[in-house]
């Protein structure tokens, strides 16, 4: 019982970081786009494309080396890689909402754009824990077997061992 509060523990705590970095990024993000959209005369989501830029190379540093700092270090590249593609699905996620609300509903004032901005950065927001915490900051091999003996030692005595096919 006690692995099992261990590992939620530790989710619960992942989450209250990741939060707190995306809390920050997500100021990061509407600062920029505001400022952007007040001293430029670019279109909403063009601004909103730069912002959501800024906002991803702040949460990459913070996820790094505070949120994910216990995680694998050793394929640098990969996991940037793999960053930068999930955050451009983020994205398009994010200023997908923003273009709908904007050219779609017609919503191009700056409290509609910082509206429908704020809820594409939520949306996007799932699918950037889900697809950073299982494919990007993939937890050290350490955590993953201890997961799995958690797992084991929640099985019931009265549950047959899983079977396993021996090839001669």
């Amino acid at each position: 019982m006690e692995q099992r509060s261990s590992g939620l523990q530790r989710l619960v705590g992942e989450m209250a970081k990741f939060g707190a970095v995306g809390g920050a990024g997500v100021l990061v993000n509407l600062g920029v786009f505001n400022l952007v959209r007040h001293v430029s005369t670019l279109p909403v989501v063009r601004a909103s494309i730069i912002a959501t830029v800024v906002a991803i190379a702040f949460n990459y540093v913070g996820f790094r080396y505070w949120t994910y700092r216990d995680r694998d270090r050793s394929g640098r590249t990969k996991e940037l890689t793999l960053f930068l593609f999930f955050s451009a699905i983020g994205l398009v996620i994010e200023n997908g909402v923003l273009f709908l609300a904007t050219y779609g509903l017609g919503w191009d004032s700056p409290l509609e754009s910082n509206v429908f901005k704020f809820l594409g950065i939520g949306i996007a927001t799932l699918f950037r824990f889900w697809s950073y915490r299982t494919w990007v900051f993939r937890a050290p091999p350490a955590q993953e077997a201890e997961s799995i003996l958690a797992a084991e030692s929640r099985r019931s005595p009265s549950e047959p061992e899983p079977r396993t096919q021996r090839v001669p």
